[in-house]
């Protein structure tokens, strides 16, 4: 890509760009893609630009976010898995030094780079023992490290909404000191603060914009509960059945697609107990959406008033699909304590999907489980960590008033990889072939940019996935994928996009094919055997509603 590249309209001044992430967010969340949940400035960037029905992540928090700010698949960042280290460069738990963010290429090419929210690409951080580490330190790279002019937000991963661990600002540890600090408003907060002090500035600015929300626990202030409780008292399946209906008629799924069956491992709503409790968990978690939707209007509105709206490049999209993981009752657990922050006034939280408590309050620590989570991917099967569809779908919207004259719909499908090439060209920067001394590799994602003028665009390579053993692979309309330990299935996604009519049979061919192919990327990305390094720290595949971290 040439850096002669100036693709703006806006009076010759190259765009902004805003990259906006929400965190363990399902598929059917977003009022633009059949929800009751309050999504309205989501929605009106929708309705302006583009939908893509078919975007991927890499299905965990950790790897996707170096899939989306290096344009590599996650093993050739350094970031396989989550911020630990098994050993190899590939699993290392941090950007590595062969890579280039974002930050990095935009900044050569003459941009301001922000950041404000959850990094979780560099560690790892011993949240335990905070004076056993020091922010910045060979394999603890912070957004200053890489390419960030400013940054504020986490470093980790999970938190206190009311008191998050590791918050930063640029360099420097802090702690809120308010009890009115709530992390959703503090990002928004800093990310308005850093458009603002752009303004008049000759550089354009790009901006990652990383929320939290609306991950565990279940934080949210009573006046957005309100919106919600007593909304979802006919339970996840009839949610599940709305939801669908609804993207059928907004034609984000194809009709012939069949709703998965509920989960397995969720009771029918007429068995479950506490209907009242579930009622506000669910509750909750739609509050936490609700938030960052309205942090993300009052982001739009700054940049309306610099007169900055129509020349930004604006991109939502989220890191995985909707989170099953289970808040067991027990605070005494080292993998709940580590993340379970003493309160500003000193107290702590209540750890534990407790039915006794009501969830919101920084006074308790809950998730809102897998019957929930089923219901935030549908119609599609499995969860966050799984590349089934339910893991590593999301819904992407794209808008840019100076690029995108015609509001659609565009159905072919797209990876997290994919951002950092659009990025580039949006911006006219070149990709380079090192950085600071070290040679780069090359840029695996291919650019969406195409797409802004022609709706009938197509990726031109096929996508791979790897996590924790799940794999999968997606050419043209086949997608062949595996939940670790198991075999290969195979669908035909314009069929059978929710994956019901496994064709690996029926297409030993096609299957073989495919599968050698994937064995190639595993080998040439660095993909490790997930049971032997399993069996090397004395451990096994992991359940649906086990606690993990992402």
């Amino acid at each position: 890509m040439s850096s002669e590249n100036q693709p703006s309209e806006h009076s010759g001044k190259r765009p902004n760009i805003i990259v906006i992430l929400a965190d363990d967010m399902g598929f059917a969340d977003l009022g633009c893609w059949g929800s009751e949940v309050r999504t309205p400035n989501i929605d009106r960037l929708a309705a302006g630009g583009l939908k893509f029905t078919q975007m991927y992540n890499s299905a965990r928090c950790c790897p996707s976010r170096a899939a989306l700010l290096t344009g590599l698949n996650p093993q050739q960042a350094g970031v396989g898995h989550m911020v630990a280290s098994y050993g190899t460069p590939e699993y290392q738990g941090f950007l590595g030094e062969n890579c280039v963010t974002i930050a990095e290429a935009l900044s050569a090419a003459g941009y301001e780079t922000l950041m404000s929210g959850k990094w979780h690409v560099g560690g790892p951080y011993n949240l335990q023992q905070p004076d056993s580490w020091t922010p910045g330190e060979p394999g603890s790279p912070t957004p200053r490290q890489r390419g960030f002019d400013k940054f504020f937000g986490t470093l980790t991963g999970a938190g206190n909404f009311y008191n998050p661990l590791t918050l930063m600002e640029d360099q420097t540890l802090i702690q809120p000191d308010s009890p009115d600090f709530y992390y959703t408003d503090a990002i928004t907060d800093h990310a308005v603060r850093m458009i603002s002090e752009n303004a008049g500035s000759e550089k354009p600015f790009f901006l990652y914009l990383s929320y939290t929300s609306p991950h565990w626990p279940l934080h949210a202030f009573e006046e957005d509960i309100a919106r919600y409780e007593g909304r979802y008292r006919d339970g996840w399946d009839a949610l599940r059945t709305a939801r669908h209906e609804e993207m059928r008629s907004l034609g984000l799924v194809d009709r012939k697609w069949e709703i998965s069956q509920r989960d397995p491992d969720s009771p029918a709503w007429g068995d479950a107990p506490n209907h009242d409790w579930e009622d506000l968990r669910m509750a909750v978690y739609a509050a936490q959406i609700d938030r960052m939707d309205q942090g993300i209007g009052r982001v739009m509105d700054r940049l309306a008033a610099l007169g900055e709206a129509d020349n930004t490049l604006v991109m939502f999209m989220a890191d995985n699909g909707g989170c099953a993981e289970f808040c067991a009752e027990d605070s005494n657990r080292a993998n709940y304590a580590q993340f379970n922050t003493p309160n500003v006034d000193g107290s702590r939280a209540t750890v534990g999907n407790i039915p006794d408590l009501r969830p919101g309050g920084m006074d308790t620590f809950q998730s809102y489980d897998l019957p929930w989570a089923n219901a935030s991917n549908t119609p599609f099967r499995l969860f966050k960590r799984w590349t089934h569809e339910g893991g590593i779908s999301t819904p992407l919207v794209i808008n840019w008033p100076d690029r995108i004259k015609s509001a659609g719909t565009i159905h072919s499908p797209a990876h997290l990889i994919d951002i950092m090439p659009t990025c580039l060209e949006a911006a006219g920067a070149a990709y380079p072939s090192e950085n600071d001394g070290h040679a780069i590799k090359p840029m695996e994602g291919e650019s969406l940019v195409p797409s802004f003028r022609d709706a009938s665009w197509e990726r031109e390579r096929p996508i791979f996935w790897e996590h924790e053993g799940n794999r999968a692979m997606r050419e043209g309309d086949w997608k062949m994928v595996a939940e670790y330990p198991g075999a290969w299935e195979l669908y035909n996604i314009s069929d059978d996009r929710t994956e019901l009519n496994d064709r690996a049979d029926g297409e030993n061919d096609r299957l073989r094919s495919m599968s050698r192919d994937y064995d190639e990327w595993a080998d040439r990305v660095g993909v490790v055997n997930w049971g032997d390094r399993w069996d090397a720290i004395g451990r096994g595949p992991r359940g649906k509603r086990d606690h993990v971290v992402g």
